[in-house]
């Protein structure tokens, strides 16, 4: 909150982000991945963002480089469906610039619980249907000669892109200063309590998704009685023999004269996704105790390279 002197009258002037502000941070993110890393992903793109707003909202030194920092943690979402996050973000620090309690981690739980459903709507939207639609009208026009063909695509899908991220921007945004109005009833703590919860939970499936462990070494071998596998050589020779091959597969014969059980099986029999789980909490232990992300990447890359030399994973 600003506050100056008018002759004897004390005007209090409320800051806030002109409509010129907001075009800047609106053309600043089409470069939202223009710098992208494996530890915090769009994390650069996204503070590059926001610097025209938090200049605009923070005027010393050290308030910016508070706001840059807590704006530099872990950010990734599809580029386009970012905007109504940055709009949303853009209310928030504006009311913490004119004096409403909004800490960071408010904030920044606002931010993850957004980002994760808007990234399983940009990828159909855009990637899915858009794009295609654009590319197939487009190409039909350049095979027929047409240099408007190209052109179509590129001022179509540019226009499509730029609007959606100026109209969805300026409705975060809108949003974004609705949410504020009632801080003592509690709103922004039940969003930021909520969007922890769906972070959480798109974190598990994230999870279950990407996180693959799969153990190689074997538990057990056993003998198989005379009539419970395939004997190859006594097949026929030819068309024949491959015929009886399917035909035994199909009556349940094993194709070798043992059975091998892994370690993977015992444990998918036991406890399906129960390493790859494991392996997330321990990650996520890690991290607790301020170990670098880079680190545990590097420590991932080198489990794994060794498991794989000694037959393990």
């Amino acid at each position: 909150m600003i506050t100056k002197k008018k002759g004897e009258i004390n005007v209090s002037e409320k800051i806030q982000l002109s409509l010129a502000e907001r075009r800047k941070v609106w053309l600043r993110s089409t470069l939202l991945q223009a710098s992208w890393n494996y530890e915090r992903m769009q994390n650069l793109g996204w503070a590059y963002t926001l610097v025209p707003a938090l200049k605009r909202l923070y005027t010393t030194k050290e308030d910016r480089a508070a706001a840059l920092t807590r704006h530099m943690e872990f950010f990734n979402t599809h580029p386009y469906v970012a905007a109504p996050i940055v709009g949303v973000t853009l209310a928030l620090e504006e009311e913490r610039a004119n004096g409403t309690d909004i800490d960071d981690a408010a904030i920044q739980g606002v931010k993850i619980g957004m980002m994760g459903p808007l990234a399983g709507i940009g990828d159909p939207v855009f990637w899915f249907t858009v794009r295609p639609i654009l590319g197939a009208l487009g190409a039909s026009l350049a095979l027929g000669g047409s240099v408007i063909g190209p052109i179509l695509f590129f001022v179509a899908w540019n226009a499509i892109r730029m609007a959606f991220l100026w109209y969805t921007q300026e409705l975060g945004y809108k949003s974004g200063k609705e949410i504020t109005k009632d801080m003592s009833g509690g709103i922004l703590q039940d969003i930021t309590k909520g969007a922890s919860i769906l972070g959480m939970f798109i974190l598990a499936v994230l999870a279950e998704r990407w996180v693959s462990i799969k153990f190689a070494f074997n538990v057990s071998e056993v003998p198989l009685d005379e009539k419970a596998y395939i004997h190859w050589d006594k097949l026929a020779d030819g068309s024949e023999g491959i015929r009886q091959a399917f035909e035994q597969v199909g009556q349940g014969l094993s194709q070798t004269p043992t059975k091998v059980t892994t370690f993977q099986q015992n444990l998918d029999g036991l406890i399906p996704g129960f390493m790859n789980l494991l392996l997330v909490f321990i990650c996520m232990w890690l991290l607790k105790k301020k170990v670098s992300p880079i680190t545990i990447i590097i420590g991932l890359f080198a489990v794994g390279i060794l498991a794989r030399v000694f037959g393990i994973m």
